[in-house]
């Protein structure tokens, strides 16, 4: 596959959504940094450490889905909540309601700011679209199709494995590649036949386990090294970058 950037043999392109196709990953970094402040501040007072926007986001909690993501940056601190439940009363902390939290402080960002895809992305996916190659959407997010609808680019999917399918279908999120084989399978196409996009480090190991035919590790945050580290066959900071390389 020559006009893609991509080996030969390739037919599907298994597209992670926050941070490789919409422009939504610091909007959730935010909304984690707030919630985990918001929580360590009530737990340990004026002097709490605060979440770090970039490292602590990279390493626990970029790419899972949001219960994962809550578990392991507690368990970074040393902390461990009650996991909660639809019952819960208002106002105790546990794994689901700083989740929740997450996620509507997302979901107030989102509306006030809109969401952007990326330009290079959205030209990527049309070129293997038009090249004739699947393609679908693996995202932890539960809402990744209000997401990819306000971006204006839900048309260029043919498949959507989300953190809904992913609970419906009882699949472990990343860094288990048991999404994107998933998804995969719905194109109906082997794993060695699927190149993975992905910009997570914990979805550089999903395409590692999951032995794709390619991993395309997209490089947002200044982590190129570690990217290649967790899987990465080729580190790019825009998906535009892989046509352009191949016309010139």
């Amino acid at each position: 596959m020559t006009n893609l950037g991509l080996p030969d043999g390739i037919r599907a392109c298994l597209f992670d959504m926050d941070g490789v196709l919409t422009q939504t990953a610091t909007v959730h970094a935010a909304a984690w940094k707030e919630t985990f402040d918001a929580f360590l501040r009530r737990r340990d007072g004026a002097g709490f450490r605060p979440f770090d926007a970039t490292l602590d986001y990279d390493e626990y909690v970029d790419g899972k889905p949001r219960a994962d993501g809550v578990r392991s940056f507690l368990a970074s601190r040393g902390i461990t909540l009650p996991e909660g439940g639809d019952d819960d009363p208002p106002g105790p902390d546990t794994v689901r309601s700083l989740g929740d939290r997450k996620n509507a402080l997302v979901l107030e960002k989102i509306k006030e700011m809109g969401v952007q895809a990326y330009p290079g992305s959205v030209r990527y996916a049309e070129a293997a679209r038009d090249a004739g190659l699947r393609r679908a959407v693996v995202s932890s997010s539960a809402n990744c199709h209000d997401v990819l609808v306000a971006a204006g680019i839900d048309g260029l999917f043919e498949v959507r494995i989300d953190g809904l399918v992913a609970a419906e279908q009882h699949l472990p999120g990343k860094p288990a590649p048991d999404t994107f084989l998933a998804a995969a399978r719905a194109l109906g196409v082997p794993p060695d036949e699927a190149t993975v996009f992905e910009d997570a480090l914990a979805g550089m190991e999903a395409g590692r386990a999951g032995a794709f035919g390619f991993v395309v590790g997209v490089d947002r945050a200044g982590q190129a090294e570690a990217l290649r580290r967790h899987g990465a066959d080729v580190v790019v900071e825009d998906l535009a970058e892989l046509l352009e390389e191949e016309a010139s």
